[in-house]
């Protein structure tokens, strides 16, 4: 039987970096480097390595994920791989879950060591994401499993992973969920399929999601937080050219009473969405009241974030807006999040 055909699209980040004269890591590596660097991917797959960019995952654009989405769309491989930065990839990955739709697994993985330490995983990562891309449980579920993140021989939901350490190799995790297989030696063991409604209904709302750029305010919430920002966003006509705005709540849905009229003034503005900034598992809908509790702020028309993790809210919004969803749409396709 022949061996299945892997697309291999490289990004730039940590997985990609090179010493300069000084040592410094600098973006170097392009995809053909990559696969060079594991001989071992040449007995599973027939590897066709493009190199998209070189730059770090902080760097990264909406506009260059959609573009990303759409040469995913039209690879006529039976399983697509990207490389690139850890800083977004819980980011990036949503996005491509929430955009891309094929029958072959479709992959993100990356590197928390550059490949100048002694201990760099990156080479294991891309060997680990080729074998699950080629698992046989894999192609036959993979319109099922959606995008997926492999790191360090976990595999989890795009959807829900997130980046729990800055520099750990072990830096990845889904807190709600856990992973959906793990490698074992050279085979990949299914441990679960996620429960993909919520994203399924996303997609029939969003369509191709054409439009052009809509940026979206990520406000964090702290202890006596006075609310600036938003009142400089209120204060000018075009919202300092904001579309959206997320707001990362405290607790299950909460802000600083003090913020009551500032925030219900924003949601009256622009679409706002609520997200708890603990980042996992759903908030309350109707448990605590007074001013900016869970139940007043939903009476103001805030949107509800569900178990989304701010970050991936905010990737949400930002794609409902440029598909041109109204806000109550917008709000029925959080919903459907929890």
């Amino acid at each position: 039987m022949s061996r299945p055909r892997i697309h291999v699209l490289a990004l730039g980040g940590t997985i990609a970096t090179k010493p300069d004269a000084s040592g410094v890591m600098q973006m170097g590596a392009g995809a053909d480097d990559l696969v060079k660097a594991v001989p071992l991917l040449a007995t599973l797959a027939d590897i066709e390595a493009e190199t998209v960019s070189r730059v770090g995952s902080h760097s990264l654009s909406f506009d260059q994920i959609h573009a990303l989405a759409a040469k995913i769309a039209s690879s006529k491989a039976d399983g697509v791989i990207v490389t690139q930065g850890t800083d977004t990839l819980e980011e990036t990955g949503f996005l491509l879950d929430l955009l891309v739709e094929c029958d072959v697994p479709v992959i993100v993985t990356a590197a928390m060591r550059n490949p100048a330490l002694t201990s760099a995983d990156g080479p294991g990562n891309l060997l680990a994401a080729v074998r699950v891309a080629c698992d046989p449980w894999i192609r036959a579920h993979a319109r099922a499993l959606g995008v997926m993140a492999v790191m360090l021989d976990e595999v989890y939901a795009a959807a829900d992973v997130v980046k729990a350490h800055p520099t750990r190799l072990n830096g990845f995790a889904a807190p709600q969920t856990g992973p959906l297989a793990a490698l074992v030696e050279d085979r990949v063991v299914p441990l679960s399929l996620p429960v993909r409604d919520a994203i399924e209904a996303a997609r029939r709302r969003l369509g191709k999601a054409a439009g052009g750029a809509q940026p979206v305010a990520l406000l964090w919430m702290g202890l006596d937080e006075p609310g600036h920002l938003i009142e400089a966003m209120l204060g000018t006509p075009d919202r300092l050219g904001y579309r959206g705005a997320v707001v990362g709540a405290m607790g299950g849905g909460h802000v600083p009473e003090r913020l009551a009229d500032l925030v219900g003034r924003l949601a009256a503005a622009l679409p706002t969405v609520v997200s708890s900034r603990a980042g996992s598992g759903a908030m309350l809908r109707h448990t605590y009241g007074g001013p900016t509790s869970e139940i007043a702020l939903r009476k103001l028309g805030l949107i509800w974030g569900g178990r989304l993790h701010p970050l991936k809210a905010r990737v949400l919004l930002e794609t409902c807006l440029r598909a041109g969803l109204s806000r109550d749409t917008i709000a029925e396709v959080f919903d459907a999040f929890g």
